[in-house]
């Protein structure tokens, strides 16, 4: 039995939101070490807040793993490369359009909910997984491989617009 599998991990990039929540929680813990100077009855607050800071920390450090199997695309949020949270699951079935996320075929879905499972560095190869489901439409924004392209071209050519890798233009293959 011939499997089609692959498997991708996308590191996501600090922003300027993990950066201030950082800040943020660095200031408090140490205006909670200055507090006890002034009130001594509050010596657990500065524990609480170290320990806030290793849990919050922990949680920022994001990874995303794309799993590719026969058609069926599931995507995982992993925090500090321990916890595995499911955030996406779709077979090829329910896709619309898979596209290079600058691509013209996607402005009439404009409206559509938004989910960003990128890296966010700027230089990566975007793509757009326009998906229907439970009456609403949905966009995925993703880095795939070669591989998942490949894979999702297989199974719907004719949903798959292709970006050209030597022109880094985007043209469909039908």
């Amino acid at each position: 039995m011939n499997d089609y599998y692959t498997e991708q991990m996308v590191k996501k990039q600090t922003d300027m939101k993990d950066i201030v929540i950082k800040a943020v929680l660095v200031a408090a813990t140490i205006v909670s070490f200055l507090a006890i100077m002034m009130f001594p009855g509050i010596i657990i607050l500065p524990v609480i807040m170290i320990a806030l800071d290793v849990f919050i920390f922990g949680r920022l450090k994001v990874e995303y793993e794309y799993l590719f199997v026969n058609g069926d695309l599931d995507i995982d949020k992993i925090m500090n490369k321990a916890k595995r949270k499911k955030q996406f699951s779709m077979n090829v079935a329910d896709m619309d359009l898979l596209a290079p996320a600058d691509a013209a075929e996607l402005h009439q879905y404009q409206n559509a909910r938004t989910y960003d499972f990128s890296s966010r560095t700027g230089q990566a190869k975007l793509y757009a997984l326009i998906v229907s489901g439970q009456g609403e439409k949905k966009k995925i924004i993703f880095e795939p491989n070669d591989t998942i392209i490949e894979g999702f071209y297989m199974l719907a050519p004719r949903k798959v617009i292709r970006r050209d890798s030597s022109d880094r233009s985007a043209h469909s293959l039908r």
